[in-house]
């Protein structure tokens, strides 16, 4: 008959036991074996334990997907050295009567004459893995529609990618876009077209198959991807399908609304063999049918819509632009919330290019990036930028930091670590005064080397900010794995504040998470005071955008550095004294 709970036994006194009750959410004593010899009052109820009903092992109170995790942290509980003090933690779902509870289980080692005893104390954390769940779908879903956003969608590609060249069958890639849609905003308002818009997704996921996915991934544009459908014929029954249930009115409030919608097909692999380019390539298609009448589908033909021509002398033009130094670096401010005064800068790169302006950064980089020229690009940017803090500090007289942008690229670049040691080394600034801003997809390609990188980085004291958060890879994990120091909320969640709920919802999430895991924000693209007023007000330190300062030369930061010019923005009495 095994021992009650509450029965004296073993070396420990009783009265202990009552002490170690109150140490956690749930407490256990358990024999080397796995046999428990104790559980706490609240463990016990929780659990619905009863001990007095034949000996219970303490792996059978998990669920089955963490028993093996559980087994071997009592093992290596057990191997620790006696009397050092070590534990330890592991996570895990111990089976409630109503539902699976998660606990971080702290487990140590209790030796006293020559006999061994496992403490086993757990705390609840339920609510920090619901709220983890909550950002994941946030960050891989659309908050109107609740339909996958563009991140899922590649994640739901490249599997069904993965599928059909293993069956050696294609399929289809549809991007949706509604005809008209502007007119709704502006005629009805944006909560009218926030209802078309949720009614349009609803009706397409209807009119599609359960092995379908259908993503949301712009105003009023939608991308399904259509495993096994390959055939004209296929494609032609589900494109009308398609168009046939958007072009029902849409009953809003007092409102009838007629659309219609423009649909274009891309097939894999005849057309590409990467979900990047098949979904391009569907959005060239839908483009095209817009052109030519709207209320139509189109599949791609590389005759009718191919890649802009232009493309291709630009790549020509960069090479040549490199050596005639066309390339120049462009600083933003970021600047503290409540004192308005500046920071650092993120440096931009700009393509002065003799006859075309001023390129825009989303023409040249994507080029950039897949010729490897980002590799010369980045470095120089990064050597150039540490210089110019040297001289933005002398202006300023005060320390300041610099923030570079790393593509994947250069990230994945087996010289990066040498690069940055000459880009520390040559411009003689510390390792700290430089933030190096990494996308989350980024450090997902691959996470195992990204960790590696990312420690090394650390090691030399460079500070790590995810760029974008919350627009790119659906796991969290690398937050608590990686040793990120920043996080930069992107521009889409602040856009809209103070007044989308959502947004501030997501916003508020960030900065709650970052507040406990003690890492810095930044939020990009703040515009209006009301915007800044919100983000102060709930912790959000640093600011970057138009409404603070936008990417200027050199020769204005410093001046801006020089009259101290952004605390000019605050009232008199809130302005700071700069020593």
């Amino acid at each position: 008959m095994p021992p009650s709970s509450s029965a004296p036994e073993g070396d420990l006194r009783p009265s202990l036991d009552q002490y170690l009750a109150a140490a956690g959410d749930v407490v256990f004593r358990v024999e080397p074996a796995g046999r428990l010899r104790f559980a706490s009052e609240r463990a016990r109820r929780l659990l619905k334990l009863d001990l007095d009903a034949g000996p219970v092992m303490l792996t059978t109170l998990a669920a089955d997907a963490d028993q093996a995790a559980l087994r071997n942290a009592l093992a290596e509980a057990i191997a620790l050295p006696a009397g050092n003090g070590e534990t330890v933690l592991v996570e895990a779902r111990l089976r409630g009567p109503d539902a699976d509870i998660w606990f971080e289980l702290r487990i140590s080692a209790l030796h006293h004459r020559g006999a061994c005893e496992l403490l086993v104390v757990g705390r609840d954390i339920s609510q920090q893995h619901n709220n983890e769940a909550r950002l994941r779908h946030l960050a891989t879903h659309d908050a109107l529609t609740g339909l996958p956003n563009r991140l899922l969608l590649s994640d739901r590609l490249r599997v069904v990618i993965a599928a059909a060249r293993r069956a050696e069958r294609g399929f289809a890639v549809a991007t949706i876009g509604l005809d008209g849609f502007k007119k709704v905003n502006d005629g009805a308002g944006h909560p009218t077209g926030d209802a078309v818009l949720k009614m349009a997704a609803a009706r397409l996921r209807k009119t599609l198959r359960d092995s379908d996915t259908l993503a949301r991934t712009g105003g009023d544009e939608f991308v399904a991807v259509l495993p096994g459908t390959g055939s004209e014929a296929q494609i032609k029954l589900v494109a009308g399908r398609l168009l046939a249930t958007l072009q029902a009115p849409f009953e809003i409030d007092r409102h009838t609304i007629y659309l219609g919608a423009s649909v274009g097909i891309s097939i894999f692999p005849e057309h590409a063999e990467d979900e990047v380019r098949l979904v391009a390539l569907a959005d060239t298609a839908m483009s095209r049918a817009k052109e030519t009448g709207k209320g139509r589908s189109v599949i791609y033909s590389a005759r009718a819509g191919g890649a802009p021509e232009h493309d291709i002398s630009l790549e020509a033009s960069m090479f040549q632009a490199v050596r005639e130094g066309e390339f120049l670096l462009y600083y933003q401010p970021i600047v503290d919330a409540g004192t308005r005064q500046i920071q650092g800068f993120e440096a931009l790169m700009r393509w002065k290019h003799p006859t075309l302006g001023m390129v825009p950064p989303v023409r040249f980089i994507p080029i950039a990036e897949n010729n490897g020229l980002i590799n010369l690009l980045g470095a120089w940017a990064l050597k150039a930028a540490c210089v110019q803090l040297k001289h933005f500090e002398e202006v300023a007289r005060r320390p300041l930091y610099m923030s570079v942008n790393i593509s994947p690229r250069q990230f994945r670049n087996d010289k990066f670590l040498d690069v940055l040691d000459e880009a520390i080394a040559f411009s003689g600034i510390a390792g700290d005064q430089l933030i190096l801003e990494i996308t989350e997809g980024t450090l997902m390609v691959d996470p195992v080397h990204a960790e590696t990188i990312l420690t090394r980085m650390a090691e030399r004291e460079a500070r790590i900010a995810i760029d974008d958060f919350g627009t790119g890879y659906s796991s969290l994990a690398y937050l608590k794995r990686f040793p990120i120091s920043v996080l930069k909320v992107d521009r889409a969640f602040v856009k809209d504040l103070p007044d989308a709920p959502k947004d501030a919802a997501i916003c508020n999430a960030v900065l709650d998470l970052a507040k406990h895991l003690g890492l810095s924000v930044v939020a990009e693209g703040v515009e209006t005071e009301q915007q800044l007023d919100y983000l102060e007000q709930r912790g959000c330190r640093f600011i970057q955008g138009y409404l603070t300062g936008k990417p200027m030369q050199a020769n204005v930061a410093m001046a801006a550095l020089k009259e101290d010019l952004y605390t000019a923005l605050l009232p008199t009495h809130h302005r700071p004294t700069i020593q």
